[in-house]
């Protein structure tokens, strides 16, 4: 991979699994060091893989939901790499149930995960970004971030209305964000991800049967692979996206087409 992000730190939320190590490892071929945010199990393989193409790495465990978690995690990231370059919010959860039967505490858990947690970890980001300024020898922009979004900001989803607002709210803040941050020269952008194979949608696709029906929403008639993801991570967080800002890019395969009405509905 070419080493678009050398000389920079990124900082990849939820990393030690599924989109967001793919996009640590992928941040790490391009280039950059890597601190690697996690909560439940270890880190330890991601950061591994990461020192074995030469990057420097460091585990960071944060609960997102929890501001002085979120402002000790970048702090530590700024302590052990000196500054910060790239922050992807990438934690997310479900907790999925029908309306009538979705209790507050999954509506709250969904919620400070996917969305509060996002808007902490850009704010933490962004404060380090204004502090340094510009490094015009590693990037024409002060800093970039990445919100992870999904398909589900604007398809609806019965079912997983916890989530499909999460999402939402993902859009509408990422653009604010853009818009105000835009003239200090920091980049915000969202990744929507559609069907992609990770361990949070299992039974979508681990059956013949789950993975024919998954597909009748794909036109493209594969499902995503986290380094899918991880590619356009880097293309975003690389200068070669400098004049990009306050867009979500999806990657899904065409499932933002509503592939139902292929045939005229």
């Amino acid at each position: 991979m070419p080493q678009l992000l050398a000389g920079q730190t990124a900082l990849v939320t939820g990393a030690n699994s599924g989109i967001g190590e793919a996009v640590a490892i992928a941040m790490a071929r391009a280039g950059a060091n890597v601190a690697v945010n996690y909560v439940v199990g270890s880190a330890d393989g991601v950061v591994a893989a990461i020192e074995a193409l030469g990057r420097k790495a460091v585990a960071v465990k944060a609960d997102v939901s929890q501001e002085d978690q979120v402002e000790a995690m970048v702090a530590e990231a700024v302590k052990a790499f000196g500054t910060l370059d790239i922050m992807v919010a990438n934690a997310g959860l479900q907790r999925d149930a029908p309306l009538t039967q979705m209790t507050k505490a999954e509506w709250d858990k969904v919620i400070g995960v996917n969305l509060t947690g996002q808007f902490l970890c850009a704010r933490e980001a962004a404060k380090e970004f204004l502090r340094r300024g510009v490094r015009p020898e590693v990037s024409v922009a002060a800093g970039k971030i990445i919100c992870m979004s999904s398909v589900h900001e604007v398809i609806p989803w019965a079912g997983h209305v916890n989530y499909a607002s999460s999402k939402g709210g993902i859009q509408m803040m990422m653009k604010s964000l853009a818009q105000e941050l835009a003239p200090q020269r920091i980049r915000v952008n969202a990744i929507g991800p559609g069907a992609i194979r990770t361990p949070i949608n299992t039974s979508a696709w681990n059956t013949p049967e789950a993975y024919a029906s998954l597909m009748t929403l794909v036109p493209y008639r594969r499902i995503g692979e986290p380094q899918d993801i991880a590619n356009v991570a880097v293309f975003l967080a690389s200068d070669m996206a400098d004049y990009i800002n306050g867009i979500t890019l999806f990657v899904d395969g065409g499932m933002t087409c509503y592939p139902g009405f292929a045939t005229g509905g």
